[in-house]
Formats: structure tokens, C-alpha cells, sequence
């Protein structure tokens, strides 16, 4: 695990992987088993989706309720693509999650934060865009889901 302010991220998608499977052996009944309560494949999808242990508990325990309210067992990966938020893959979530958000990229690039949230929301022209692109590319602020 790695810590970006006070949270904590896991490294790899095998550690995540790794984490939700110790999650379920934590939480369930010795006599169950965590494939009849989930799929491998919703597994492998939480795992690529969320970075941090506290959006893994999150989003595991909601896949839960919703499947125990649709008495669907087991939680398969139809189930949690209802439960993820909408636009969790953005780039403005995925920056807030690794601490910038748009007071500090104003600021890292001396711009005014309307132009930030201008930036996020892709309301600038396409060479304004790629300049500041290239920029926080330059200071090193990972934009792609890949790089985060």
C-alpha cells in the first residue's frame, strides 16, 4: 500500500485482488465460500474500478445491499456497474482521490481555478486544453486512469 495524504492506495490490481478476497474471508461464516456470494469477475472489475481499501469497502458492502434487495446471489458484475457512481473514472475524480483538486492545480499552475474547472469539464479551446495537458503531464500529475 501507498499513502497519498491520509489515504491509502493499493499498488497493483493483484494486491486489490488481494485485499477484497482477505476482505471476504474477514467478514462471512466460516461455512460459506466468497464465490457464492461473488463472482470472480465482479472481483477482477472492483479491482481495476477503485484504487483505495476505504472505496473497496464501500462499493463491496453496496453491491451487497443491492443484490440482497434484488435477492440476486451471487453479486455478479451486472450488479456493480448499478452500484458504481457515475463518472468515478473522470478526470476530476481521479485527481481529488490523489489530492489535487482545483484550488491546488490552480495554483501548481499559476492559472485561476475558474480555468481549472473549465479544463475538467473540457470547456476550453483544443489548444488551450493541450497546453495545460502537456503542463500537468510536465509536473508530473498523472491524468490517465493507467498512470493513477
Amino acid at each position: 500500500m501507498t499513502y497519498f495524504g491520509l489515504k491509502r492506495t493499493l499498488d497493483h490490481v493483484g494486491y486489490q485482488v488481494e485485499y477484497i478476497k482477505w476482505l471476504l474471508a474477514e467478514c462471512i461464516h466460516d461455512e460459506c465460500i466468497s464465490e457464492d456470494l461473488i463472482t470472480d469477475e465482479a472481483v477482477s472489475s472492483l479491482a481495476k474500478r477503485l484504487t483505495t481499501p476505504l472505496q473497496i469497502e464501500h462499493y463491496l458492502r453496496l453491491c451487497f445491499q443491492k443484490a440482497y434487495d434484488t435477492a440476486t446471489k451471487p453479486v455478479t458484475v451486472d450488479i456493480l456497474e448499478a452500484v458504481l457512481a457515475i463518472g468515478l473514472d473522470d478526470l476530476e475524480p481521479r485527481l481529488i482521490r490523489h489530492g489535487y483538486n482545483a484550488k491546488v492545480l490552480a495554483k501548481l499552475l499559476n492559472i485561476r481555478v475558474s480555468e481549472v474547472n473549465s479544463f475538467l469539464h473540457a470547456q476550453l479551446p483544443p489548444g488551450r486544453t493541450e497546453d495545460l495537458r502537456d503542463q500537468m503531464l510536465k509536473i508530473g500529475i498523472p491524468l490517465y486512469g493507467d498512470a493513477i
